[in-house]
């Protein structure tokens, strides 16, 4: 069950978005398993992917194709990632394209493939080929909803934003979805998202935009520390609002999509793989950004300190023993503080007097828990959240493909 996340169903088109899933029987049975989406011409599209080497098919053929064309349709697959199929894999997603590019009379690199699901088995084309004209047929642009559930694999629950601005006098709408819920890391966390706004931006400056917001939530989360083969965001500008975005008035929008992409992040947290706790992590005053970055994660993936948080154990050595164990080249033990929740535990990096377990305890109990490292040793800070480690995350891994 997710940690206090109720999906907002009510999210907004985006004039020159059109959307449509379709039951394709590509892994699942009785769902909706493929969304096709369109994309306006003259739009701006920009996009991030994984870091992983052992990357995806899709993921291949769209940084190939993003570099060579403006795309016009996305097709997405949920049940098979097309990743570790090698060659096969590779021609599998491009006859997938082609398929629909035949149908819409677009280019083959116009289409941009992703896929998520179990890795290592290959794609099968024909159901794609079979169910492209129902959903070209029912093309809409009220159907984000129903994509975002499309898109799931062990989600929960759909993962969906809308957000409002005015820019020069005209309303500027911008609606995002995404999935994940383990495999979750940063260089991009293990998810696809996608996003669009009815604003006029420069492809160059979108894909700035994104980088920046993409640095302060998808790749500010964990769940297990394992990054996928299959990561994706795909950021979109169809311009239909009349309002121009540039660099001289870009603040409000950036401010919005920073906002609508830590949103779909920490609701992938909080609907994480047997997750039963939202749980940040802030360091402050660290020397540099890398330092703060790296004890924050070596925290949050701390198998230990995740099964404590499961347990609601105020076991606070074992956050101790993770920060000490970042990969950091200085650490003033003698001048760090350490917090859980309101609670301190240390100061100077001694025990605090007024510390006792049942005041660890009461924090412990929470479902949603902040841990707040004080370096006193610099000026950067950051936050990243994470889930716990529990009984239904080892289940859920366990009998994915059963």
């Amino acid at each position: 069950m997710a940690v206090n996340y109720t999906p907002v169903s009510d999210v907004l088109p985006i004039a020159g978005i059109r959307l449509a899933t379709q039951q394709a029987g590509i892994r699942y049975k009785n769902r909706e398993d493929l969304l096709v989406m369109e994309i306006a011409e003259g739009s701006s599209v920009a996009g991030v992917f994984t870091q992983n080497l052992f990357c995806a098919a899709p993921v291949l053929l769209c940084r190939e194709f993003l570099a060579k064309q403006t795309p016009r349709y996305v097709v997405v697959n949920s049940g098979n990632a097309n990743a570790g199929t090698g060659q096969q894999g590779l021609d599998n997603a491009r006859k997938v394209c082609a398929g629909l590019a035949e149908i819409t009379g677009v280019n083959v690199e116009q289409v941009l493939p992703f896929s998520t699901g179990v890795i290592g088995q290959q794609l099968p084309v024909q159901p794609f080929l079979d169910t492209f004209p129902k959903a070209l047929a029912a093309l809409d642009e009220k159907s984000w909803f129903a994509a975002a559930k499309a898109i799931m694999t062990t989600d929960t629950l759909p993962k969906a934003i809308s957000k409002q601005l005015t820019i020069d006098g005209k309303l500027v709408t911008l609606t995002g979805i995404a999935k994940g819920a383990g495999m979750i890391e940063p260089n991009m966390a293990t998810m696809l998202s996608y996003i669009a706004t009815d604003a006029k931006v420069e492809q160059s400056l979108l894909q700035s935009m994104l980088k920046q917001s993409v640095g302060l939530s998808f790749n500010s989360i964990t769940v297990d520390g394992d990054t996928s083969t299959n990561d994706a965001l795909l950021l979109m500008a169809t311009g239909h609002s009349g309002a121009v975005v540039n660099e001289a008035n870009m603040g409000e929008l950036q401010q919005a999509l920073n906002d609508v992409c830590q949103f779909l992040a920490q609701a992938i947290i909080r609907d994480a793989e047997g997750a039963t706790k939202f749980v940040t992590l802030q360091v402050e005053s660290a020397p540099d950004m890398e330092t703060a970055r790296a004890i924050a994660f070596t925290v949050a993936r701390s198998p230990l300190v995740k099964t404590a948080l499961f347990a609601s154990d105020p076991n606070w050595g074992r956050i101790v023993a993770a920060i000490g164990r970042s990969p950091i080249k200085r650490l003033a033990v003698e001048k760090l503080s350490l917090w859980l929740g309101d609670t301190q535990l240390l100061e100077g990096g001694q025990p605090v007097d007024s510390y006792t377990e049942a005041k660890g305890q009461i924090e412990m109990d929470k479902e949603e828990i902040t841990i707040r490292i004080v370096l006193n040793d610099g000026d950067a800070s950051t936050a990243v959240w994470t889930s716990d480690l529990s009984h239904d995350y080892v289940t859920i891994n366990a009998e994915y493909r059963s």
